[in-house]
């Protein structure tokens, strides 16, 4: 996002977004004593909203398709504020490119690293800083089945709108990609890899029982495309990208079963 001085915030912020970025964009507001106002998708789950909600944030409830389109007008009609975009805004993608420098400060030898893609602003954020400290080091977006637009807009070689299927893997994933982040993409990603909400469900499971992590289905993604084989061999990092997941949802996945 732009960098803001607080007479740009007088009208408050206002964001896309239903997870990490909302509530990051929440609790700055709070700490700015500004109001913040957050377009999420219907679709969201209540442990997300809620999150939002304790930082005194105001949410606005749509449908997938206004909620879209909100990134795609940088703004929603009748919520004033500054607009900051939740991936397709150069300052929130170099604020991710951080991630890297922590990697290879932990992983210096790393191989691949696995980034789950939702608009892109994370994916591309940490490629960017891969390629200027160790091109060979490879990056992929990871996706889920029924809602990879990457993958089928890479294999066009144009943003293409794919026939999406919503599940509780609902961080990442939308009908078709922005043709700007498909341009960056197809300059520092090496692909997308798609998997299944099945093995999504497995990790989210493997990680709670094995690690003690919580993880929603969004955050699991890079360690089921790990899990699958799909990254190829070598040493793999995966990002985490979030824990918002409904208690009842993480109770049904640790009892073996898939929302």
């Amino acid at each position: 996002m732009a960098r803001l001085k607080p007479a740009d915030l007088a009208c408050g912020v206002l964001t896309a977004s239903a997870g990490n970025m909302a509530q990051a964009v929440a609790w700055n507001a709070r700490r700015l004593d500004v109001a913040c106002t957050v377009v999420a998708p219907e679709s969201a789950p209540a442990a997300k909203l809620a999150a939002v909600e304790r930082l005194g944030a105001k949410v606005i409830k749509v449908s997938f398709d206004r909620w879209w389109q909100t990134f795609v007008e940088r703004g929603y009609p009748g919520a004033e504020g500054t607009f900051i975009h939740a991936f397709d805004d150069p300052h929130v993608m170099a604020g991710n490119g951080t991630i890297a420098l922590e990697i290879f400060d932990d992983l210096p030898e790393v191989d691949t690293i696995l980034v789950p893609w939702g608009g892109g602003g994370l994916s591309l954020g940490i490629a960017a800083a891969v390629r200027a400290l160790n091109p060979a080091c490879r990056v992929f977006a990871v996706e889920v089945e029924g809602a990879a637009p990457l993958a089928a807009s890479w294999a066009a070689g144009a943003p293409v709108v794919v026939d999406f299927r919503p599940s509780f893997v609902d961080g990442i994933g939308s009908k078709t990609v922005m043709p700007n982040m498909l341009e960056l993409a197809l300059g520092c990603l090496q692909g997308s890899l798609v998997v299944a909400v099945e093995e999504v469900a497995s990790a989210v499971r493997l990680l709670a029982e094995r690690n003690h992590l919580v993880a929603e289905g969004a955050g699991a993604a890079a360690i089921a495309a790990a899990l699958s084989g799909r990254a190829g061999k070598g040493r793999t990092a995966c990002v985490l990208s979030g824990g918002n997941i409904d208690p009842h949802k993480l109770a049904l996945i640790l009892r073996g079963g898939v929302p």
